[in-house]
């Protein structure tokens, strides 16, 4: 159907590729865009606008395999057989951050790990703008990191959040300053069940860093502390930062409950019960913030306020409102098991939560513990149930499984009591039952809302 000999080819139709086929025709390279799924109507206004051709619901191999250069949206598994047909056929794949490396003017702050990219990322947007800098903010968050380099007007940093898909098909792109803020299990099916190879893909991060640049890392992450140890010398400025009194690291706390820099000269100090947000693993996110805004030179006056006026983004331990004397909390965002292991740790009340998803070689044992001394009852809001049931059955006195999010916060209803929390923090991927963690944490909120509002008639 297709017949031209496209130089270029994006697969996938989400902010990523659109983005990245507006840079390739800004540059009056010949694109075609293929999504094997629905484009959204936005997107396709835009490439019609533009003169892009594409295709949705299929991938014409005839016309992707002719390309000279393909990029692929991070969510296509290289398990796909379009994916299979390219690598065959020895057709370079890059993903579309390495696309704008090559036109971007600014300096690239990338951050990356397990956990806490996405709040991280967005506390230091917010720290650099009160400070007056201009800064784009892309990658996972943002928009298309290609689409802000089409101009040459571009910010002075680009705050980008990084997932292991995207650093895979990276290799010239040059992070300046670059945030690795832990590294646990996930995404291991994507990774052939291997956690070092998962490991390794998140150090690709630095693979294009000199002496000029900076890593800040979490220095009491096992598998980061081991790979700094074993290559050493590094060219780049090494920030470690700890969560105990440690001398020669970047950041640390102290006994008496402040987060303290104190490296290049700088020196600062910031009381943690006021910090915006609160718990262990956002006192980590607060540090590698700090640590890379005062490396920048933002002012300590301009920091303090920072640190104190952030406002989380959705999905992420957002509070939803009070039903019945119970607080509910939409943790959507948390997707693995690492997230909601944070996530209980902020729990002050028994709580109900609700788990489960498209599992992705989820341990469970790694949060038994805190949900047996901790969880009045388990929701398994999922089509796959056995692996929770065989994890929590007979450990936990209240379980039920839900088909849909009305279901899940029925039945969760049922088993709170006042003064309790419902938590969604479900350890897993949303694609059984929703589109994404947002559509998951949507739904959450908009139900649990209609109800305060419903009840709030009847009072």
């Amino acid at each position: 159907m297709f017949e031209e000999n496209y130089k270029a080819v994006v697969l996938g139709a989400g902010e990523s590729g659109v983005g990245a086929a507006l840079l390739y025709k800004s540059r009056g390279i010949e694109v075609f865009v293929s999504d094997y799924g629905k484009i959204a109507e936005k997107y396709k206004i835009e490439l019609e606008e533009h003169a892009i051709p594409y295709e949705e619901g299929t991938h014409s191999t005839s016309v992707i395999l002719r390309a000279s250069e393909v990029v692929k949206s991070p969510g296509i598994p290289e398990k796909a057989p379009i994916m299979q047909a390219i690598r065959e056929q020895g057709i370079p794949v890059i993903s579309e951050i390495e696309l704008a490396g090559r036109y971007l003017r600014g300096k690239v702050i990338g951050i990356t790990g397990s956990n806490g990219k996405t709040t991280t990322t967005m506390w230091l947007h917010h720290i650099l703008s009160e400070a007056g800098l201009r800064v784009g903010l892309a990658g996972n968050v943002g928009f298309s990191l290609a689409r802000q380099v089409i101009t040459d007007d571009q910010p002075e940093y680009f705050v980008v959040e990084l997932s292991s898909f995207q650093l895979d098909d990276m290799y010239q792109f040059r992070v300046h300053i670059a945030l690795l803020m832990n590294i646990t299990p996930d995404h291991l099916d994507r990774y052939h069940y291997n956690f070092e190879e998962y490991a390794l893909a998140k150090m690709r991060i630095l693979q294009n860093q000199t002496e000029e640049d900076a890593f800040i890392y979490w220095g009491e992450d096992e598998f980061v502390s081991r790979y700094v140890m074993m290559h050493q010398p590094m060219p780049m400025h090494l920030l470690p930062f700890l969560t105990y009194p440690q001398v020669g690291s970047a950041a640390d706390k102290s006994d008496d409950n402040m987060m303290r820099l104190h490296f290049e000269g700088k020196s600062f100090e910031f009381p943690i019960d006021q910090l915006a947000l609160q718990g262990p693993h956002n006192l980590q996110n607060a540090m590698a913030a700090s640590i890379a805004a005062l490396h920048i030179g933002v002012s300590e006056e301009v920091l303090t306020r920072a640190l104190k006026d952030f406002v989380n983004v959705p999905h992420r331990l957002e509070k939803v409102g009070v039903l019945d004397g119970v607080r509910y909390i939409n943790d959507s965002k948390a997707t693995n098991i690492s997230s909601t292991y944070y996530a209980l740790r902020t729990m002050t009340t028994p709580y109900v939560l609700i788990l489960g998803g498209e599992d992705k070689g989820n341990d469970y044992l790694d949060i038994t513990e805190q949900i047996v001394s901790g969880a009045r009852g388990l929701i398994f809001l999922t089509t796959d149930v056995l692996k929770l049931y065989k994890a929590f059955h007979g450990k936990v006195k209240h379980i039920a499984s839900a088909l849909s999010m009305e279901e899940a916060i029925a039945h969760a209803r049922q088993m709170a009591q006042p003064g309790d929390t419902v938590l969604l923090s479900p350890a897993c991927a949303s694609f059984d039952l929703f589109t994404s963690y947002i559509h998951r944490g949507d739904c959450f909120r908009e139900i649990v809302q209609d109800l305060i509002r419903k009840q709030g008639k009847h009072d």
